[in-house]
């Protein structure tokens, strides 16, 4: 690929990113799947769990692939398994079964799909990072707000195992084209007219030192990252696992296909905010650019689980997302800042392990609590916890110094 193209690789991480989005329209199911598979929301509940643990151990294996054998092997063998694994989902009849097809297959098909836009990006545009990555993981974030209003309608029309492979084959075909753009750049890259100032990186010439993963490992300030990064997303994961039966449940009146919209709000805030604080993070920094997130989510999510009104339930949905969207983005962009771009692909499945924690715990505490007390209230308070503990770990992180 030519220098010049470079943008070409962000309409191929657009549109690899846009498919796997369906990963967060997991909700838009679980009304259907209670009644066909005979479950309790718990037990649908640990379907988008297993998924979500098995999408970020992928994810740490896809890395470090993709950095030995490069983004074009990895995006393929993510366009595959995870079209696949929808196929297998859709003629799916009993739990254990969809633990395999969603949970396992769809979670290690995200997990090789979601490496490459975040590796071969963050190569690219060295410039503008925050923004350039923001836009490419905000569209897996949008992903299912193209889901939400339809999805409702064609369940009840055709039958969820229709519609899940139908999904299944498109997300083939605009995975499997993305695929065709995810190449690194020449080695020794720098964009046409840049210069890093030199003041900027824990090595004093402009950018940060490069960080083997064992490297990584040694310093706090990976362990701080994964920790902030796995509380602070625990909430988000809760109110993405559940969303549709909680609008349903605490809005009255709240039908089926109004609360399919409630994913589109969802998905568009999400990827709002993986761009737009992309964006601020480039000027005031990631690491206070997600301290004030993270508090805002705190804030947030008690109200959330205490209203009755479909007009504080738009913009309070818009919030969590937003924060989480930016979660998503930034941790990615920071490991990055932090450890260096060369390994970003491996440094960054290590510290996106906290996204396989959040996913077992956000998840689990919304199913179990609303199974004991058909509500989700203290899920929400202990969520906004686990936000105030993320705030603390990570308000006064600074990057390493080699």
């Amino acid at each position: 690929m030519k220098t010049g193209n470079r943008w070409l690789v962000v309409v191929g991480g657009v549109l690899m990113n846009l498919s796997l989005g369906a990963f967060y329209g997991w909700s838009l199911y679980v009304p259907s799947l209670e009644k066909a598979l005979n479950v309790t929301r718990t037990e649908v509940s640990n379907i988008f769990s297993i998924a979500v643990v098995v999408f970020a151990i992928t994810f740490l294996i896809a890395g470090r692939l993709q950095d030995k054998k490069g983004p074009y092997i990895v995006s393929i063998l993510g366009s595959i398994i995870f079209s696949l694994g929808f196929f297998l989902t859709s003629h799916a009849s009993s739990l254990m079964e969809m633990y395999l097809a969603y949970g396992v297959v769809v979670g290690i098909g995200t997990g090789f799909g979601y490496v490459p836009p975040i590796g071969v990006i963050s190569k690219w545009f060295p410039d503008r990072r925050g923004l350039v990555v923001g836009i490419a993981v905000g569209a897996f974030g949008a992903g299912s707000a193209l889901l939400g209003p339809f999805i409702p309608g064609w369940i009840a029309a055709y039958g969820w195992q229709s519609v899940l492979m139908w999904q299944g084959i498109v997300y083939f075909i605009a995975t499997m084209t993305a695929a065709q753009l995810m190449k690194n750049p020449p080695a020794g890259y720098v964009p046409a007219g840049w210069t890093p100032p030199i003041a900027a990186g824990p090595t004093g010439n402009g950018k940060p030192a490069d960080y083997t993963p064992s490297e990584m490992l040694r310093t706090s300030q990976f362990y701080r990252l994964l920790v902030g990064y796995a509380f602070g997303i625990s909430a988000g994961l809760l109110v993405i696992s559940q969303l549709l039966p909680f609008a349903q449940l605490s809005i009255t009146g709240m039908s089926a296909a109004l609360a399919g919209t409630a994913i589109t709000i969802a998905a568009i805030s999400n990827a709002a905010g993986r761009i737009l604080s992309g964006w601020l993070s480039d000027s005031i920094g990631r690491i206070r650019t997600i301290s004030i997130m993270v508090l805002l989510s705190a804030i947030t999510l008690p109200v959330l689980g205490r209203i009755d009104s479909l007009w504080l339930f738009w913009p309070l949905i818009f919030i969590i997302y937003y924060c989480y969207g930016t979660q998503l983005s930034l941790y990615a962009t920071t490991t990055a800042d932090f450890f260096g771009a060369k390994n970003v692909g491996a440094n960054y499945g290590f510290v996106f392990l906290a996204f396989g924690v959040a996913g077992v715990v956000g998840p689990r505490l919304g199913g179990v609590l609303f199974d004991q007390f058909k509500s989700y209230t203290r899920a929400f308070d202990i969520a906004a916890v686990l936000l105030v503990i993320a705030l603390v770990i990570i308000a006064t992180l600074k990057p390493p110094r080699k």
